[in-house]
């Protein structure tokens, strides 16, 4: 009996005990839960709501829209055209990805290409940033794919601006293109602190204005604040900023002159340059041959790309900007100049011409051998003779021509609004000094000034700095910063503004030495070597000729039959247009065309005829009324937004040239540029 009571109570016992600890347990699980609660809802409350607002609100990009190009007259050059695209958004994926694509090729074309890009951008992008997989839809592949969109969550249709160029080729080398972001790109874009406002963005402007003007032509990026749910799907716009659209760019370019321009290249190799001298507007800007930028919007494939890399007419190479050539007798005009400020000589004073300058044992002989006997300024610039200019150039000191020619623009970046622009080469003693390593190659000699007074030598100069001398001759010596995009138009007020005005300085020159260049140039075109190409012209011009060598003939006679094609010489002219108030100036080059009178100067006479037409003429001078009348003011408009600072470097150093002669063929026969005779 009290054995049974004992064995009760400690059953009693134990069971108590196991009621405390089961009790103990559950307390402290109790505390370890409203510790737990009282550490996330009190103690972390601000981090993880913020987090759950994050996972519930995302923030979407809306790219802005890229500003358009148009011509001086509002022609579109280039414009925004909407294009389906299939965009891929990894959050929103619910299947291997790989898997998506296999079952999406079924429906729409996806290249090896289309893939591997998708996957390397895929990769790199964030859970809610919707990827580009597929663009350039067609109408039935974008109605094929919006039947089974069910089928691919995380896949959508969408439509977006795609970069067009209406004109396609024609002044590709002036508007330049959009490409993908590629990854320097995207470097850059961080280092200047810019890659917040492209997100969204996929591309940008790779060359010509649409790199150079590429922050007014981006605009400003809008953001899209969405709710979506747990697996990242949309369910309501929350807020939303809109994007700013880019500035549009209206070019000084007259596309009409410029394609009628670009047609007197067909099937030549050669650049040209016209500019307004009085503003220093580019009217025309022709490299020939050119190209479809149309190619490069969403990366040019590799077909193309090949014919365009290694096409032996270079047609990606911008001649007028980097192109840089020996002028020939087209820089007489300016050493005739130089010679005259200097008080070298006088315009009366005979030279005698034989058909040859001799120096030092070497006669530096005139083209086709002409003698022209006792000759005066005047009649050396309308007849071409080197013999003058020969004798001139050994009296001249070359860094006296060099700090006098740079004054206008030769040797020089004149500062225009495109990238890529090369100095050239405007020789003086310091710049042989740099550009040769070997002391006996560092030397001047007398001989290479002879060369470099007729265009030859180590002169290299861009069409673009012969045009933009040209125009400072034409205009008193008044050098106006020459330029392309002639206003910048704000997307929403309407209202523009000019991106340059005023000259950037005056070049001293006594206007009786202007006289006596400007009337010998009138001479070139009236009864010299450019008188067959203007002959019945409405309107007087000045210019000059000019047939440059490529290479050096060494005592030998020039046959153009009987040299490759490609050696065969340069042909030049540079002219204005009218005399009494110069409207237009014109350089242009006709690679290896031969001379320049007969080849050359024709197309400067179709180029003024065009810009002169007294219709034409009458209509500008509407327009620009009517554009002084809506800007008030028009004297001192307001600085461009996005707009470069493109100031020019003078520099006494220059690139070497491409190629140098060695110091030993200086004095060489044959190194004075070629003319043809009256």
């Amino acid at each position: 009996m009290f054995e049974f009571r004992k064995t009760g109570h400690l059953q009693r016992q134990t069971v108590l005990l196991r009621a405390w600890v089961a009790g103990l347990f559950a307390l402290v699980c109790l505390l370890l839960l409203a510790g737990r609660l009282w550490y996330l809802q009190i103690e972390r409350y601000d981090t993880l709501s913020a987090r759950a607002e994050q996972n519930r609100i995302t923030i979407v990009p809306v790219p802005p829209r890229r500003g358009r190009i148009i011509d001086r007259n509002g022609a579109v050059l280039a414009q925004n055209l909407r294009d389906y695209t299939l965009t891929v958004t990894r959050a929103q994926v619910q299947d291997d990805i790989d898997d998506v694509l296999d079952r999406l090729g079924e429906l729409v074309y996806l290249s090896e290409g289309d893939r591997r890009r998708f996957m390397r951008l895929y990769r790199q992008s964030g859970r809610y940033a919707p990827v580009l997989l597929r663009n350039n839809l067609n109408d039935i592949e974008a109605s094929w794919f919006a039947v089974h969109a069910y089928r691919f969550p995380g896949v959508n249709l969408e439509a977006r601006w795609v970069r067009n160029y209406p004109r396609h080729e024609s002044a590709a080398h002036v508007l330049g293109f959009v490409g993908r972001i590629s990854e320097e790109d995207q470097r850059n874009l961080e280092e200047t602190g810019q890659m917040g406002n492209y997100r969204g963005t996929s591309v940008i402007g790779k060359k010509g204005v649409e790199k150079t003007w590429e922050k007014a032509l981006h605009g400003r990026t809008g953001v899209e604040e969405l709710e979506v749910t747990a697996g990242g799907r949309p369910v309501r716009e929350l807020s939303r900023t809109d994007p700013v659209p880019g500035s549009d760019l209206e070019l000084s370019l007259d596309i009409g002159l410029q394609q009628l321009a670009e047609a007197q290249f067909s099937g030549r190799r050669g650049a040209l340059v016209a500019i307004e001298p009085h503003t220093g507007e580019v009217l025309a800007f022709v490299s020939s041959p050119s190209f479809d930028p149309n190619l490069f919007v969403d990366g040019i494939d590799v077909e193309s790309w090949r014919k365009l890399n290694e096409s032996p007419d270079h047609p990606l190479i911008n001649r007028p900007l980097y192109g840089t050539y020996p002028i020939g007798s087209t820089y007489k005009p300016f050493v005739g100049l130089a010679a005259l400020e200097m008080g070298l000589r006088s315009a009366r004073e005979l030279v005698p011409d034989p058909g040859y300058f001799e120096l030092a044992g070497q006669r530096f002989r005139n083209a086709g051998g002409a003698v022209y006997g006792p000759t005066d300024m005047h009649r050396a610039i309308v007849v071409s003779s080197d013999t003058y200019f020969f004798s001139l150039g050994a009296q001249m000191d070359v860094d006296a021509l060099h700090d006098f020619a740079q004054q206008f623009g030769f040797g020089q970046i004149t500062g225009i609004d495109l990238d890529g622009e090369r100095r050239g080469v405007l020789p003086s003693r310091a710049w042989k000094r740099k550009a040769y390593k070997q002391r006996e190659q560092q030397h001047w000699y007398q001989g290479e000034t002879v060369s470099v007074a007729v265009g030859q030598g180590y002169n290299a100069f861009t069409l673009l700095q012969l045009a933009q001398a040209t125009a400072v001759l034409a205009n008193d010596g008044v050098y106006m910063k020459p330029h392309l995009v002639r206003r910048i138009i704000d997307p929403l007020s309407g209202r523009f503004n000019y991106p340059v005005v005023g000259p950037q300085y005056t070049i001293d020159l006594k206007p009786d030495n202007l006289r006596v260049i400007r009337e010998a140039m009138v001479d070139v075109v009236r009864k010299g070597t450019a008188r067959r190409a203007f002959d019945g012209a409405p309107y007087q011009a000045a210019g000059k000729t000019g047939t440059a060598q490529v290479y050096s003939l060494r005592g030998a006679k020039y046959r153009a039959h009987s040299v490759d094609e490609r050696l065969r010489d340069h042909a030049l002219f540079m002219a204005y247009a009218p005399v009494e108030d110069p409207q237009i100036a014109v350089a242009l080059i006709v690679e290896n065309g031969g001379w320049g009178a007969s080849v050359a100067a024709p197309i400067a006479r179709t180029v003024f005829d065009y810009w002169l037409d007294p219709d034409r003429t009458a209509l500008r001078r509407a327009r620009l009324q009517i554009e002084r009348e809506a800007q008030g003011d028009p004297a001192q408009p307001a600085a461009a937004p996005g707009r470069p600072e493109l100031d020019p470097a003078p520099d006494d150093e220059g690139e070497a040239p491409e190629p140098a002669p060695p110091p030993d063929e200086s004095l060489a026969p044959g190194d004075g540029a070629l003319e043809e005779n009256p």
